[in-house]
């Protein structure tokens, strides 16, 4: 396998394929930790940065080697920044009924409920999505890189569009002029926090460790 091998604290196959469509052309080779059988790691944390370090320093504990890691979510300004590193459970985890697919739609649902009722009486519909990647050569890495992508919106008072998952129909991003979940994929993943923090970490990745 070529380059260096890094294990992404993450299950998720979408992320796995966004990651290296972003860090093609590095000397690295990206696996999932759940191919190597490894469990998700806790995030106990009110930061984006600390989940994101805990899950990488465990995914590198487990492999003895080097690691990737991210933290997202939405931040509504008139919120105080909520619902922040609790985005994907807002509305409180809901009982695990069918599938994971159908298990998500739900969560979103009742998530981007709460988050409209929450704005109701507020005029301040400014937000952004933020994405904290952290990257550590072994689990006790002092010095983790560590890359931060956001990209402001507005919360619309009712969801736009049938792409994307999330908040991504209540999120209206102005210099596009449409939400995100109106945005074709290509659109959503050369603009998206994600795609800003992963060219931030490429950066790294070259300068600091020499890749």
């Amino acid at each position: 396998m070529p380059g260096l091998r890094m294990v992404l604290a993450s299950n998720n196959a979408k992320k796995l394929s966004e990651l290296q469509a972003l860090l093609g052309g590095l000397p690295l080779h990206l696996v999932t930790q759940g191919s190597l059988g490894i469990a998700e790691a806790d995030e106990p944390h009110d930061t984006f940065i600390e989940n994101a370090l805990a899950k990488a320093r465990h995914a590198a504990a487990a492999t003895g080697g080097a690691a990737i890691a991210d933290d997202s979510g939405l931040c509504v300004d008139a919120l105080g920044s909520a619902p922040g590193v609790i985005s994907a459970h807002y509305a409180g985890e809901l009982p695990a009924t069918g599938d994971r697919e159908a298990r998500r739609r739900v969560q979103d649902a009742a998530n981007n409920a709460k988050l409209l009722d929450a704005l109701r009486d507020t005029t301040d519909r400014r937000a952004h999505f933020i994405c904290t990647l952290v990257a550590v050569r072994h689990a006790l890495d002092p010095q983790p890189l560590v890359a931060v992508g956001r990209w402001p919106g507005e919360i619309l008072a009712a969801p736009r569009g049938a792409s994307g998952f999330g908040y991504d129909p209540l999120m209206f991003i102005p210099e596009l002029g449409r939400s995100v979940a109106e945005l074709d994929t290509d659109t959503k993943n050369a603009h998206s926090h994600r795609a800003r923090a992963t060219a931030q970490m490429r950066a790294l990745l070259q300068d600091v460790w020499r890749l």
